[in-house]
């Protein structure tokens, strides 16, 4: 069923909006997925904040030019049956959750991404950005290099106070 000119005028503000506020949007081809599956893959991907949608390209590229930090944005990769993964949260999210959904459904390949600035990435930096640690195992990671030297003088200082107690110890025996 074909859609009203009101009701494309829609989905273009809605993904507009959506590619405003997103820090990456993911672009990939989804051709020969089962309905089924493409849901798995949005409630897989809804619970790292990321929103799966399947638009026609000509809408996005609308969408695209309307949005002032977007317009400049290589159009020519977007042809063919394509679905989007918006993340506001995370740059990183978009690319993890279809590279993961990926692994059990090999029809899913990507295209691209677009940045927030403007930039078309290729499929193979998206593929290197899937493969990177999330934002949370990011900071943990940080945290635990900034604790490291707290942790080894805490160690130090630990171990000779045991010394000195056994030492004390073995005085009194």
């Amino acid at each position: 069923m074909a859609l009203t000119k009101v009701e494309k005028d829609d989905v273009v503000a809605e993904v507009a909006g959506l590619l405003a506020a997103s820090k990456m949007t993911v672009v990939a081809k989804f051709q020969g997925t089962t309905v089924k599956a493409l849901q798995t893959l949005r409630k897989d991907a809804k619970e790292n904040g990321t929103k799966v949608k399947v638009v026609k390209n000509r809408l996005v590229i609308k969408a695209l030019q309307q949005t002032d930090a977007l317009k400049d944005v290589e159009t020519s990769a977007l042809e063919g049956m394509l679905l989007y993964a918006f993340n506001s949260l995370d740059e990183v999210a978009p690319a993890q959750s279809l590279n993961t959904f990926a692994k059990t459904n090999p029809t899913i390949e990507f295209v691209g991404a677009i940045s927030a600035e403007g930039a078309f990435l290729s499929p193979d930096d998206v593929k290197a950005l899937a493969l990177l640690p999330g934002k949370d195992q990011l900071i943990a990671q940080v945290i635990a290099t900034l604790l490291s030297p707290v942790h080894d003088v805490t160690n130090a200082l630990s171990g000779n106070l045991h010394a000195l107690l056994d030492g004390v110890a073995d005085a009194k025996a």
